[in-house]
């Protein structure tokens, strides 16, 4: 069994910061490229940031600079640093995981983060 366990939301004030973070177990996790998206009401599912296997990062431009993602392969957990949150950041992120041999697609149930006066 594959399972992707999130943690770290809240409720935040805007110009703080938060760290999310997302263990997996059950799959090849040295192996797997991994991301956080994000989805607010209304609004379509959106890539945040990406890490392949190898330690290389993409970022969303909304983000770029202010968020960090990163991986503890010994944990087998990965990480998104939000510093500097904004009111538009708002929304439930997901981590996702793509398995390495068949290419299936895995995802955590999500954890809400609120940034507001």
């Amino acid at each position: 069994q594959v399972q992707l366990v999130e943690s770290g939301g809240g409720l935040v004030q805007p110009g703080e910061s938060l760290r999310l973070s997302c263990a997996a177990s059950g799959i090849a996790f040295v192996l797997s490229a991994l991301d956080w998206y994000r989805q607010n009401p209304g609004k379509q599912r959106e890539l945040v940031a990406a890490i392949t296997r190898g330690g290389s990062t993409n970022y969303v431009d909304s983000v770029q600079g202010r968020f960090t993602i990163s991986r503890d392969n010994p944990k087998n957990t990965v990480y998104l640093q939000m510093n500097s949150l904004k009111p538009e950041d708002t929304a439930v992120y997901f981590c996702h995981l793509r398995a390495p041999f068949n290419g299936k697609d895995y995802w955590g149930k999500g954890t809400l983060v609120t940034v507001s006066s």
